[in-house]
C-alpha cells in the first residue's frame, strides 16, 4: 500500500482542540514521510532559557566569538536527548546529511555543531532537542481528523519569522486568520 500524500518538506500546523496539549499551536517541519510513518521538528517552541552556547558547552565544544546566537528549540516529545538541526540547503555534514528537498536539509550529528559553533556552520538553521514521530498511517489519521493544516515549507516563515508569530503566519500563508479558529470548530 503506498500512501497518496507525501508530506515531507511541508509545513504542519497544529489545529486548536486537536487534543495533544505537546503539539499547542505548534509548526511542525516534515523531514521524512514514507509508508513506515513520518519525522518531524517543531520549529516555533524556543525551550525559553537554553542557548546554543550552553548546549554546545554541555557536549564540551568550544563557543567562540563567531559562535551565533541561537535559541534552542523543542523539537518533538520524542528523544529529548538527541539534537537535530534543520537547516538550508549549501551546508553538508561530512558524517550524514539528510537532504529533504530543494531548500532544506536537516543533520543530527554532532559535526554540524562544532562546525556552528566554529562559524563554518549554515548560514540560517534551527537547533532542536527531541522530534515529532509518528508511525505508519497515523499521521494520515490525525489529518483525517483535522488535527493538523497542511502548508508549503518557505524558509523566511521557518528562518526568518520570530517563533512566537510562526504559527498564525503559517496560517495566513492558507488564508485562514488565527481568529476565525476555535477549538470548537469541526465539533458538531
Amino acid at each position: 500500500m503506498s500512501h497518496d500524500i507525501d508530506l515531507t518538506g511541508k509545513l504542519l500546523i497544529a489545529m486548536p482542540g486537536m487534543g495533544d496539549p505537546r503539539f499547542e499551536h505548534s509548526v511542525v517541519f516534515v523531514c521524512a514521510h514514507s509508508d513506515e510513518g513520518a519525522m518531524g521538528l517543531i520549529v516555533n517552541k524556543p525551550t525559553g532559557d537554553l542557548q546554543l552556547r550552553e548546549l554546545l558547552e554541555q557536549l564540551s565544544i568550544d563557543a567562540g566569538a563567531q559562535t551565533p546566537e541561537m535559541a534552542v528549540h523543542l523539537g518533538g516529545p520524542v528523544e529529548h536527548g538527541r539534537g537535530f538541526v534543520l537547516h538550508e540547503r549549501g551546508y553538508e555534514s561530512s558524517i550524514s546529511t539528510l537532504e529533504v528537498d530543494a531548500d532544506f536539509a536537516m543533520t543530527a550529528t554532532l559535526d554540524i555543531l562544532e562546525d556552528i559553533a566554529a562559524g563554518r556552520g549554515p548560514w540560517r538553521a534551527i537547533m532542536a532537542l527531541g522530534y515529532a514521530g509518528w508511525g505508519p498511517g497515523q499521521l494520515e489519521a490525525e489529518l483525517a481528523q483535522n488535527g493538523w493544516l497542511t502548508c508549503e515549507a518557505d524558509k523566511r516563515l521557518v528562518f526568518d519569522t520570530p517563533d512566537g508569530e510562526k504559527w498564525e503566519a503559517a496560517l495566513k500563508t492558507l488564508g485562514i486568520s488565527a481568529l476565525t479558529l476555535s477549538a470548537d470548530a469541526g465539533h458538531a
